[in-house]
């Protein structure tokens, strides 16, 4: 009875694996595809890489690769140092001193009369006109007018010493030139002039 049992069982299994398999779309067996070759890879050694045979030995006569620099120190130029800009120093700006222009003051004008001086022909009085210490105008205020003769000779000395063109102005002093045929008069009017300008300077 077993036995029977057992045999239906693998009967129906058997039917039912034998289904399955032909309903089963064909498909081409995986292990059957050849899997492309690759190359056996080979592991990097460990240690440091071998250095360039040396050149000169017995083993071989291939002269070995000069080293080359590399591209990066070919093409990058050395560093060149940059001129250093002479910093300006600050400087503290000193204001200009202010320039005043200041009129000059006008030279002060007076009017000085010197003393009386008489001689045999009469008396001789001079007036001096000062701007500052400048000499600009002598004016002959008394002169002998009491004879023809003594009338002439005291038109030549004011006609000499006096004016603001006269030898007096001219020379800036009482120095005078003594007047031909008025040696009296010339030296009154000299006295005269001198004491008026010694007041006014003064």
């Amino acid at each position: 009875m077993r036995r029977a049992l057992l045999a239906v069982t693998g009967l129906a299994a058997g039917t039912t694996l034998l289904v399955v398999l032909k309903g089963a779309p064909e498909t081409t067996p995986v292990a059957g595809l050849a899997a492309p070759e690759r190359p056996p890879v080979v592991p990097a050694p460990s240690g440091p890489a071998p250095g360039p045979t040396p050149t000169g030995g017995t083993g071989s006569s291939r002269p070995s690769p000069t080293a080359t620099p590399a591209a990066d120190e070919r093409s990058t130029p050395a560093p060149t140092r940059s001129a250093r800009t002479p910093t300006a120093r600050a400087t503290t700006a000193v204001p200009a001193p202010k320039r005043t222009t200041a009129t000059p003051k006008a030279a002060t004008r007076r009017t000085v009369t010197g003393p009386v001086v008489g001689n045999e022909y009469g008396n001789v009085q001079v007036q001096v006109v000062v701007s500052g210490t400048r000499i600009v105008d002598v004016k002959a205020l008394e002169l002998p007018e009491e004879t023809a003769e003594s009338d002439r000779r005291s038109a030549s000395v004011n006609s000499r010493y006096s004016g603001p063109d006269g030898q007096a102005v001219q020379r800036q002093s009482a120095s005078l030139d003594t007047v031909s045929g008025a040696t009296a008069t010339s030296d009154a009017y000299r006295q005269s002039l001198q004491a008026a300008i010694d007041a006014a300077r003064g």
